[in-house]
């Protein structure tokens, strides 16, 4: 038999939801299912005269007792028989069960590569006599002029500032540039002291003139001289004027220009949300009329980078979340693990600490919506769903295309609508442009 011929199987299992994921699993991994059928409505000899090779039981309390008419078949040093629980296969879903299917794969066709598809394998581990070669044994034959001139070419697009590169003039164009001496005839540096400025001149000094004219006598009254005001006393009312001080409010402010509207776009996303935002916010106008925030947790921390990443496709600044700061409309934040959310008559803050559950509450909900991505945990559900009650938009990702749907399943059971990031971001543009 060919090692690449399918496998028969028998699918010993009662009718439910965990007979049809083990059918589409067997399916999907190759397997030729050459008998299928309840366990307690068929007897040995009709799983014998099928002739299977493996046998794939589904394991219930129900089956229990009609297990032992299958005990010559089950012992069968022939037949391989693989038990599995019907409640776990009837549960799992998205990467848990393209991570069993590649498992049961393994199982039915006897081997032990367990590892998703796409991997490459790396024949240079394999171990060689002798030192490895060094990096300038490796680039001894590679050309450079090509990227000296591919970098000629280029410098024009840098921008011009101290140490911006001038091209050489054109009988200089075969030359290779020196970086250190470029360098330091850039800018001065701590090989090269800058030579001190000059001192500044000295201000001129000023002669005083003393002009004493005396002025002749006349007959006109002389101008009386304006009253002398006392200064007023502590006891006195203040009155305003262009020195009255005031303390200024610590509430946060918006810089001037930026604007405060009503409500927010919470963004809740975990395993494979990062593709499903950008795709949300590549669709999104740059006059987005509500601050969109991304929370979205990461083992390592990075925020930064996915500021980074997020900002190559959205058409509106993608900036960190910072504490004091207000979120203004038009802008996309992506929410740190130390930052807080505080609502304030309708608008959104950032704060050294504040619940995003009890933000979520005290959101306006008719100027607010909520979108549950890939890997959002399933707990903002129950969260979020007192807002859709209120009027406020609460969305899921549709499972296509959805690395883990699990949060999107759990709105769905309670009646919530389900749609792909490009249609979410079609739906928010029709709300709030």
């Amino acid at each position: 038999m060919s090692g690449n011929e399918a496998k028969r199987v028998a699918l010993l299992a009662r009718p439910g939801p965990a007979r049809e994921r083990l059918r589409a699993t067997l399916n999907e991994v190759g397997a030729d299912i050459v008998l299928e059928d309840d366990p307690g409505a068929i007897d040995a000899q009709a799983v014998g005269d099928a002739a299977p090779q493996v046998v794939l039981v589904a394991l219930e309390p129900a089956i229990e007792d009609s297990l032992a008419r299958f005990d010559s078949l089950l012992d069968d040093p022939a037949v391989a028989v693989i038990f599995e629980e019907a409640e776990l296969a009837a549960r799992r879903d998205g990467w848990e069960a393209r991570r069993w299917a590649r498992h049961l794969a393994a199982k039915i066709n006897g081997h032990d590569d367990v590892l998703p598809p796409g991997r490459e394998e790396d024949a240079s581990l394999a171990l060689e006599p002798g030192l490895p070669p060094t990096p300038a044994q490796m680039h001894a034959d590679a050309a450079i002029d090509k990227h000296v001139h591919e970098a000629v070419d280029r410098a024009w697009e840098l921008p011009d500032d101290d140490f911006a590169y001038r091209p050489p003039s054109a009988a200089a164009q075969g030359a290779v540039i020196d970086a250190d001496e470029w360098l330091r005839g850039a800018a001065p540096n701590a090989e090269t002291p800058a030579e001190p400025a000059p001192a500044p001149p000295p201000p001129p000094v000023i002669e005083p003139v003393w002009d004493l004219a005396l002025e002749p006598l006349s007959a006109e009254p002389a101008v009386a001289p304006p009253p002398v005001v006392a200064p007023p006393s502590l006891n006195d009312t203040p009155t305003a004027s262009k020195w009255e001080l005031s303390l200024e409010p610590l509430e946060p402010t918006v810089a001037a220009g930026g604007p405060r509207s009503p409500g927010a776009v919470l963004v809740f996303a975990g395993i494979g949300g990062p593709d499903a935002v950008r795709k949300l916010l590549a669709e999104l106008p740059p006059d987005f009329g509500r601050p969109l925030i991304v929370h979205l947790k990461l083992d390592g921390g990075r925020y930064d980078n996915l500021v980074r990443q997020m900002a190559r496709v959205s058409t509106m600044p993608v900036l960190l979340a910072e504490i004091g700061h207000a979120a203004e409309a038009g802008h996309v934040y992506v929410l740190p693990g130390d930052v807080g959310v505080s609502v304030e008559q309708g608008a959104v803050h950032f704060r050294a600490q504040g619940e995003l559950e009890s933000a979520v509450l005290q959101l306006p909900p008719r100027d607010s919506a909520v979108l549950l991505l890939s890997g959002s945990d399933s707990q903002w559900v129950d969260t979020v769903w007192p807002l859709a009650t209120q009027g406020g938009w609460v969305v899921g990702q549709a499972p296509e295309g959805c690395y883990d749907p699990t949060a999107s399943h759990a709105l769905a059971a309670r009646g919530g609508q389900l749609v792909t990031p490009t249609e979410m971001a079609r739906q928010l543009t029709e709300r709030w442009t």
